[in-house]
């Protein structure tokens, strides 16, 4: 199970009961390996755009970047750092007001979604957005997190 380790979050953000459910449900739902620590943090617009311009090479701020730094996460060790997540507090505040519902319902929106690209889903086909989603979506309903 991946350990998380929250940099700069909102504790309004932070529910610990809800953190170790992501947790459990993600490690039970997705069967790939899952050691190792992941940093998460908000990061203002501009630097996100600087690494979404740098790494993906997309010229615009987006949401959430992960990086991950092995391909898979069986010889990891517990205690080793393996990904980063880097969230936009502005876009969140933005989106969940779209979506009508709360930033800490986004922010467990995106981590979830974050989590799954660090450990290689992804969504540039419609074949592999069908198979992220399975994942996604089945892990969202267990939380109750809002399905769109």
């Amino acid at each position: 199970m991946f350990q998380f380790h929250f940099l700069d979050i909102p504790d309004t953000w932070l529910d610990p009961a809800r953190i170790r459910e992501i947790q459990e449900i993600f490690s039970e739902s997705v069967p790939f390996s899952q050691f190792g620590g992941v940093n998460i943090s908000l990061l203002p617009d501009d630097e996100i755009h600087r690494l979404n311009q740098q790494y993906r090479g997309k010229d615009a701020t987006t949401d959430v970047l992960s990086f991950h730094y092995h391909d898979a996460f069986e010889e990891s060790h517990q205690d080793e750092i393996v990904a980063e997540i880097v969230m936009s507090e502005s876009r969140i505040l933005v989106q969940a007001e779209e979506h009508g519902h709360t930033p800490r319902e986004e922010f467990e929106t995106l981590l979830i979604h974050s989590l799954l690209h660090i450990l290689g889903f992804d969504h540039e086909t419609d074949s592999d957005f069908e198979d992220m989603w399975k994942y996604e979506k089945a892990i969202r309903s267990h939380m109750s997190l809002w399905i769109g």
